[in-house]
């Protein structure tokens, strides 16, 4: 199935959808990189969600930085450093999980955020059009509390699922 059929059906079947991305993984010969193309294509497609923020700019930016500043900034941070730093939260619901009984491995709580980020970042598009067109109020606070409890939920849901015992 299309990766974008799989994020649509996340929406309505995570557990299945993590079931099958999981036994994916067990007969890849990479299935390291094949995580990291979900995150990285998750936040690539959130950074084009940030990139309208980014060029007009707003009271988080200098007023003084130019928009190249802005976009080159926001591209260094969601395509350098919130890598780094999903890594390290995958590392620690692992290790959190194992602490409660859970059974996965550190390869299968990465599938489970990286899998998250990219099945989220449609949203993060909707928050980026809401944020452009609209601008801050209630509307644009709703759609980020809504984006905020989809991956909430979902990575749960897929944490869960990946830290349960693997069948075989």
């Amino acid at each position: 199935m299309s990766v974008s059929a799989e994020i649509l059906r996340t929406f309505r079947a995570p557990r299945q959808v993590m079931r099958r991305l999981l036994a994916s993984l067990s007969g890849d010969d990479r299935p390291e990189a094949r995580i990291l193309v979900y995150l990285v294509a998750g936040c690539f497609v959130i950074f084009v969600s940030h990139l309208p923020a980014a060029v007009a700019g707003g009271p988080q930016w200098p007023p003084e930085a130019p928009a190249e500043a802005r976009v080159i900034n926001t591209f260094f941070g969601w395509l350098f450093i919130a890598p780094l730093l999903f890594y390290g939260l995958a590392g620690v619901a692992h290790l959190v999980a194992r602490v409660i009984g859970g059974q996965g491995s550190f390869l299968r709580s990465r599938a489970a955020l990286f899998w998250t980020v990219l099945a989220v970042s449609p949203l993060m598009l909707l928050r980026g059009m809401v944020q452009h067109l609209i601008g801050p109020g209630v509307q644009l606070q709703s759609v980020e509390w809504a984006v905020a409890l989809a991956f909430c939920a979902l990575w749960a849901i897929s944490l869960v699922e990946a830290e349960t015992a693997p069948a075989g």
